[in-house]
């Protein structure tokens, strides 16, 4: 039965749109955490999918669904908008892993702070990089892009036509290992500068035996990463813009697969 001025094909289609629109707010970084209410990211999803539900009607079923089906069709679309968000989602883990291991060398193994962004505790540098990206991540312009992508997203991959068996695990798979190998290029310079400094820390306490170099390694590595980071401001900024704009290629990718 039809709404009182609201055809069900309408509704029907809106429902499937803001189904995927929703699941992207929720997973995508900056507008997926905490810190964002869900009245506001319940607000953004429905003013985005009344914007874009009638360009991805041809997209949509024309039948008029049973409930189950609608249902089941709903928890497809939520899952894909799920996967989307998950792929940025691994950058940025990749990064705060990074900051991890950097703060755990340069002597904040014990200095955590509450995370708004995962509702976890991470450790100070983890925090203060996660922070760079995010803000990359809106200088950028990233945001605007997962508009665009929710639009492509229906013609690469219309609702209830999601398939696991074209490759999409293994692609996952294959960003979830490019997650750590990214961390682990993120903190290497930083990591191999500390090594050469405690090296030299402990040859100066083999020909000084009366110098503490355990109280002095600790604001010697916490100046020398703070100073490294300042001078590679330039450079990290670069690599997080490669690592976003190969964003747009794994979603195209994962899409194509699920297809």
């Amino acid at each position: 039965m039809d709404l009182p001025f609201i055809p069900f094909q309408q509704t029907q289609d809106f429902l499937v749109c803001l189904a995927r629109v929703i699941a992207i707010i929720a997973a995508i970084p900056v507008f997926g955490g905490s810190q964002i209410g869900g009245r506001l990211k319940i607000g953004l999803s429905v003013m985005i999918s009344l914007l874009l539900f009638p360009l991805i009607a041809p997209y949509t079923p024309k039948a008029q669904l049973t409930l189950t089906g609608l249902a089941l069709l709903l928890v497809n679309e939520v899952l894909l908008g799920a996967l989307i968000g998950l792929v940025t989602q691994m950058i940025f883990a990749a990064i705060s892993f990074g900051g991890t291991v950097i703060g755990y060398q340069m002597g904040f193994a014990a200095a955590n702070i509450f995370d708004p962004q995962t509702t976890q505790q991470l450790s100070l540098m983890s925090q203060f990089v996660n922070i760079l990206a995010m803000l990359a991540f809106l200088t950028l312009n990233m945001h605007h892009f997962f508009f665009h992508a929710i639009i492509e997203s229906f013609v690469l991959l219309p609702p209830g036509t999601l398939d696991f068996s074209g490759g999409a695990v293994q692609e996952l798979m294959k960003l979830a290992g490019n997650m750590f190998t990214l961390g682990v290029r993120f903190s290497a310079p930083i990591l191999a500068l500390l090594l050469i400094v405690n090296l030299v820390l402990g040859i100066l306490a083999r020909v000084f035996p009366q110098l503490n170099v355990f109280m002095l390694s600790f604001p010697l590595n916490i100046g020398i990463t703070f100073l490294v980071i300042s001078l590679t401001l330039g450079a990290i900024f670069s690599v997080f813009r490669r690592e976003f704009d190969l964003t747009g290629e794994h979603i195209l990718t994962l899409l194509q697969l699920l297809a």
